[in-house]
Order: C-alpha cells, then structure tokens, then sequence
C-alpha cells in the first residue's frame, strides 16, 4: 500500500472459531483487469491482511481471498472512487502508447474514437492494457469530433460494445437504441456545450437516464462560477438510485470533483499532464494529489471553503492541505468560483461548508451574509473570514493584524510593549476594502497614515472616516513616507497616467505589500531592485495563514506546511 501497489477496498469478516470472527481490512492490487463490477467478488483479484493468530503467518502476509472462509464482505464505495484520463488519439499506431502512458496514472481510461482518422481495431487497442477502459463516440454536437455519419458511429459503438470494455458511453438518443451487452456498464451521458444546467433540466435527465437502464450518468456542461456549477453540485449531493459523474468545464470544475469524492461519484475526471485538458482549467492527476490530496477525502471530510483559483489562493489551498495532514485534522480545501453572494449562504449550509476564506475581490460583498461581524469588518467593510458558530455566521477581518505583524517585526520590534509605527509616515496605496483595513489598523498603532489610490473620491472617504491624510493621485510624488504599503491588486506599476512610478521608491524606505502574497509581486520586485527594505511577503502570508488556520481548526499551524508545500 506505501509503494502505491494496491490500496484498502473495505473489509470483511474471516471465521476464527465456531462462533468468533474478526474483521481484517481487504486491499485491491493494480495488477487487477477491472474494478467495475464490486459485488462480484470471484471477478475480482483481491488479498487480505491476516492477523496474527496463526504462528506460521505474520500480519503482512497476503492470502488469495477465495483461499479464505468468510462469513459476511463489507465493500467501502467511499474508498473506491477513482481517477479517469481521457485520451485521444488521432492514429492507431499511437493509440496504444495512450492507453499505457495513462494506464501508469489513472484507474480508468476514457478511449474517445471519434477523433481518430481512420477506423480502429478495438481488440487490439485494449489487448494488453490493465485498467477498466470507458469508450465513447461523440458527435460534434456534443463535443466530439465525430465526422461520419449516424449509422457509422452507431456501428461502431456496437462493434466496441462487443470488445467488452468496463463502461460504453451513450447519449440518451444512443442508448435507446443500443441494447446492454454481457457485462458492459451503460453510461449515459447529457451534453449542453452553451450553458449550464437547471436543477429541472437534471431531475428530468434521470427520469430519461433510469429509462435506458443507465448504470451511471455523465453529465458535461459549462461550469464558470460556483452559480453556474450549483445545480450540479446539489444533485450530487443527493441519494440517487444512478450515481453521477461529470465533466463540468470551467474552474468550478475541480469543486464537483471534489465534492464527488465526497459523495460517491464513480470517479473523477483528470488530465494526464499540463497541455493534455479536455477544457481549459482541468486539473491535472499531478494536481488532484499533490494540491488537493483528493485521496483521503471521505464522507465524514470536513470542506474549507476558499474563493479563488488563482496563484495565491492555489497555494493557500496546498499550504492548508498539507498542514491539515499534518495536524490530523480530516479537512480539505474546497476551491469556489463565486461571483455573487446572495444564494451563498444557502449553498454552504447545503454543503456543509462552516468556514469560508474570502477573496480581495469579494470582501466587501460578503459582508451582508454575516449574522455578527467584528469592529475592523464593521469600520472597514471588509472581510476575509467567515465562521459558522451556534449564533450564525461571524465575519472576521485577520489580514490588517497578519500584515501589520510582519511589518513591526521588519522595523525592529522586540517586545509586546514597542510601537516601531509610532510617528512613522506610512503611504497605503489603495481605495477599497483592504485599504481602508490597513488604514484601520496602522492608527490603531499610531502610525502617521496617509492615503491614496487610483480612485481620489473613494481614498477621501477613507481619509475621513478614520481621520487620517488625503493625497490626491497627482501629488503622491510629493509625499513624504518612511513605509509604504500597497493595498491594491489592481494598481498597475508604470509612468503612465493611473499608474504608480516606481521611482518614487528609494532607500531608507520600507515597503510592504498587503494585496500579493506569498510571492513577489511587481512592487516588491521594483522595490527590491531599488535597495528598499522589504517585509517579504512570504513572512506576511505565513502570518495570515497562520491565524486563519487556527481560527478554523483550533490548532496551531505546523512549522513544516508552508515549506512542505511550496516545495511541493
């Protein structure tokens, strides 16, 4: 199992004595030709670990399961979902190379015939390769790249179907014409390539699906935003006689595939490689392990909701993965796509979703589903943090303290009682919520703070409310700062009208950026360049982290995570 050779499948009840049995666990070795068929064990390769009673017998040594006397078999479907590559090849000489290639890193293979050139020998293809393979043939229409006519591709579905492959895809159309053949799995599938699905649209595709005798149901349709991904996401959530699988494209994508580990999908689909994508945005198998470590996600996983797929909140999701490994805590980051908030609070509640980590862009929108918020979010409006507790759900504002940590441990402090801001000029470049965040916390430290941003009314309006300097964009360059610090992920670096000089940074400075973590952005890198004093922002992220982290979990976050997951 360590060496990735096989993995636990369940367990089962192995008679001791007349009266006493024992429960041992059961594993399934790769070796194995298919793992479609679960409750046919006599099909299937499977050893078990024996326990210690028997002298001539460690608890490592593997036994053939039908050389054992067993009185009950308990198969574990949470254990058994499983990853699916689609491969396309154009040519039959390099079919085969497909196959195997994904064969290394996948449980099942998608073989699509439609992009072939020429007409395939589907005995030779699958001769030779291990993994249950799922074959399909889809028209253009639907996807595909099918250029033949009807009858052709009807022909040659037929003729796969004969090849006993594991699973045949269907279209609904397809399948009612196309009877069950010895022990091929029917998936039917559903394509709409222009727009998502409704809730209405899908109950009535099972309806159609259960009438064509469908053992799983596949489902493609765009997916941009947690929104448009709703529907989806909420049916597979629910019990279902046909279990479902999707290819949702669009980054909202990877959240189904998440959440379908959870709940009992047949299997997740996945590229082999970057540059290999059935869609833009499809995660990697590469990418499944090693940010999301889908593997352990199980029906009692625990989601951590974070808005974003970006670079940073990509790492924010590895760092957290890791550290939740680490801590024991059984917890995964579930990436979400939102652009609204309105239905968002149902949606987690549905999910069970009772941390959420906002993004820049919506701190100020997630504001009105919060039942109590703290002082900062109040003044600033802005959030980066929400917790469902007993009274309802709390918003936090944590970056303005993580931030302004980093920057006071940079200027030298070194006890609870120094005040390395007091009388210090600081610049915040910047006019949302973040900005207004770093204003509210650089007075409470009683900084000297100044403020301007690409948007003159919106920076005044800070400037008043918390009592602080107004400089206009214009006269920035005549502003005196010990400490600036960029509060804006949208402010361009340059010389252009709306732009922010770098020529303005000059050493003794201090800079800092509160919007870009945890790698240089192109600020720090400027201000690097020209001999300022940087707080790095991997000291500014791990704060943050940090807190949030604990706010979540209740534990501190492992000194190992962040490095463990940059590294990977």
């Amino acid at each position: 199992h360590r060496q990735g050779l096989c993995r636990p499948v369940g367990t089962a009840k192995r008679a001791t004595s007349k009266n006493v049995s024992e429960v041992i666990p059961v594993f399934h070795f790769s070796r194995n030709r298919s793992l479609a068929d679960a409750s046919d064990c006599e099909s299937l390769l499977f050893h078990a670990m024996l326990a210690s009673d028997r002298p001539e017998l460690d608890n490592r040594t593997l036994v053939p399961l039908s050389s054992l006397m067993f009185t009950s078999f308990i198969f574990s479907t949470s254990i058994l979902i499983m990853i699916c590559i689609s491969v396309t090849p154009v040519s039959r000489k390099f079919a085969k190379v497909d196959l195997l290639n994904a064969s290394r890193q996948c449980d099942v293979i998608e073989l699509c015939l439609d992009h072939l050139a020429k007409e395939p020998d589907i005995k030779d293809m699958l001769d030779g390769v291990e993994k249950p393979i799922l074959i399909s043939c889809r028209r253009k229409e639907e996807g595909g790249q099918w250029a033949g006519d009807e009858d052709q591709r009807m022909m040659l579905l037929r003729g796969a179907i004969v090849e006993a492959p594991a699973y045949i895809e269907l279209d609904l159309a397809t399948a009612e014409k196309v009877p069950r053949f010895g022990d091929t799995k029917r998936v039917v599938s559903y394509t709409s390539i222009d727009k998502p699905l409704t809730e209405k649209e899908i109950e009535r595709i099972f309806k159609d699906a259960e009438l064509v005798k469908a053992d799983i149901m596949k489902f493609t349709c765009p997916t941009p935003t947690l929104e448009d991904a709703w529907p989806l996401l909420h049916a597979v959530t629910k019990k279902r006689k046909i279990p479902i699988v999707a290819m949702a494209s669009g980054r909202a994508g990877i959240t189904f595939s998440l959440l379908g580990r959870k709940y009992g999908s047949p299997w997740l689909y996945a590229a082999l490689e970057k540059g290999m994508e059935a869609y833009d945005g499809q995660a990697t198998v590469g990418e499944l392990d090693d940010v999301y470590a889908w593997r352990e996600i199980n029906g009692k996983t625990r989601f951590i909701g974070i808005v974003g797929m970006g670079e940073s909140e990509t790492t924010t999701v590895r760092v957290f993965n890791k550290a939740v490994q680490q801590a024991g805590v059984n917890a995964r980051c579930l990436p979400l796509m939102s652009r609204k908030s309105d239905k968002l609070k149902q949606m987690l509640d549905t999910l069970k979703i009772n941390s959420f980590i906002t993004s820049t862009e919506m701190g100020a929108r997630i504001i009105p589903m919060a039942d109590h918020v703290e002082e900062s979010v109040r003044l600033s409006q802005y959030a980066d943090l929400l917790l469902k507790q007993d009274d309802g759900w709390h918003a936090f504002n944590s970056v303005w303290r993580s931030v302004l940590i980093a920057l006071e441990n940079a200027l030298g402090k070194s006890s609870p009682e120094d005040r390395p801001l007091d009388r210090r000029n600081v610049l915040v470049l910047g006019s949302g919520g973040l900005a207004a965040s770093m204003v509210y916390g650089i007075a409470k430290r009683k900084g000297l703070v100044s403020i301007a941003g690409n948007n003159d009314d919106e920076s005044q309006q800070i400037a008043a409310q918390f009592s602080v300097r107004f400089v206009p964009n214009h006269n920035i360059y005549d502003t005196l700062a010990d400490v600036v610090m960029l509060s804006d992920p949208e402010l361009k670096i340059g010389a252009m009208h709306g732009e922010f000089n770098p020529s303005y940074l000059r050493p003794p400075m201090t800079v800092i950026d509160a919007s870009t973590m945890p790698h240089d952005s192109p600020l720090i890198k400027e201000a690097r360049d020209r001999g300022c004093k940087i707080v790095e922002p991997s000291d500014v992220y791990v704060n943050h982290i940090s807190t949030q982290f604990k706010s979540i979990t209740g534990q501190e976050l492992p000194v190992t995570a962040f490095q463990d997951a940059l590294a990977g």
